[in-house]
């Protein structure tokens, strides 16, 4: 029972004795903070924003035919409430249609961009392993604790940046 867990305590003592050049790294965050991404973001935004207003301002027309039925409930004939209610059907599957279309679309184009930005992040990270002689890169979501000195992110977003 306790021989398989003194082999693997001593499988990673032995390779923390070997690793001697430790680093963590957010992959993730290094994409997200870097110039392309934020350049991403903005370009995402331009291309987006008629369709946005669109989406907002059929909220706001869910919104006021909603308010209309709370409004005149009770004071309303009952074909009245039912030309509001197929008014807020209709409106509501156009807000939600319109949203979902949006969505895919935006994750469409964000999956072009991380799939565009991957080699360059790649190549950028192998770099760095190999002129600053890193041991271990670890992934910084995979960890409880880490001293902020041995985080390379900042130093991975800064060379990713003169790409």
């Amino acid at each position: 029972m306790f021989r398989p867990l003194i082999i693997i305590l001593g499988v990673l003592l032995s390779f923390n004795a070997m690793a001697e050049k430790v680093a963590v790294l957010s992959v993730q965050q290094a994409l997200l903070s870097s110039k392309a991404a934020d350049l991403f973001r903005d370009k995402l935004t331009k291309e987006f924003s008629s369709e946005q207003k669109q989406l907002v301002d059929l909220q706001a027309q869910v919104k006021k035919i909603q308010d209309k039925i709370k409004k005149g409930a009770g004071t309303q004939s009952k074909e009245v409430q039912d030309q509001q209610r197929v008014q807020f059907q209709k409106a509501y599957g156009e807000y939600q249609r319109l949203g979902q279309s949006l969505q895919q679309k935006q994750r469409q184009r964000e999956d072009a961009f991380l799939k565009e930005m991957r080699p360059k992040l790649d190549a950028v990270i192998r770099d760095l392993i190999a002129s600053e002689s890193y041991d271990l890169v670890v992934n910084k979501q995979a960890t409880i604790f880490v001293k902020p000195e041995l985080d390379i992110t900042s130093r991975v977003v800064e060379l990713l940046n003169k790409k």
